[in-house]
C-alpha cells in the first residue's frame, strides 16, 4: 500500500452513500464511520440533470441547503476514507454535485457532497 492509501479523509454522508450496497459497489467495502451532525444546513429535494446517476438511484434527491442558522442540522455519517476513495466517490455522485469541505458538529473537518448552483 502506497502511503496516500493509509491517509484518510472524512466523507460526511446523509443519503446513499450510507448504504451497505452502494458502498460495497463504490469502494468495494462496508465504510467504518460514526454518527455526526452538519449544522446550519437543510435538506431539499431537488431534480438530477445526471441521466445515468437517475437511471439507477432515482430522478430525484436529496441535497444540503445551507442556511447558516444555528438550530438547522442534518444528520448523517462521518465516514474514514482513502484520498483513492474521495476520488471514486466523485466519480459516484450526480454530476452536478460537488465535494466541499465542512466542520461537522462534532469538531471533525469532513467532505461532503451538495448542488452548489443550479446548472
Amino acid at each position: 500500500m502506497s502511503s496516500e492509501e493509509h491517509v484518510t479523509e472524512n466523507l460526511f454522508s446523509y443519503g446513499t452513500l450510507r448504504q451497505e450496497e452502494v458502498q460495497l459497489s463504490t469502494f468495494g467495502r462496508k465504510l467504518e464511520g460514526q454518527t455526526d451532525t452538519l449544522v446550519g444546513y437543510v435538506l431539499k429535494m431537488i431534480q438530477i440533470a445526471d441521466a445515468d446517476f437517475a437511471a439507477k438511484n432515482g430522478a430525484h434527491h436529496r441535497n444540503l441547503e445551507f442556511t447558516g442558522v444555528a438550530s438547522d442540522f442534518v444528520e448523517g455519517m462521518a465516514f474514514a476514507v482513502t484520498q483513492q476513495e474521495l476520488e471514486q466517490s466523485d466519480k459516484y455522485e450526480p454530476a452536478e454535485y460537488e465535494r466541499v469541505p465542512v466542520k461537522l458538529k462534532s469538531g471533525l473537518d469532513a467532505y461532503v457532497y451538495l448542488r452548489t448552483s443550479q446548472r
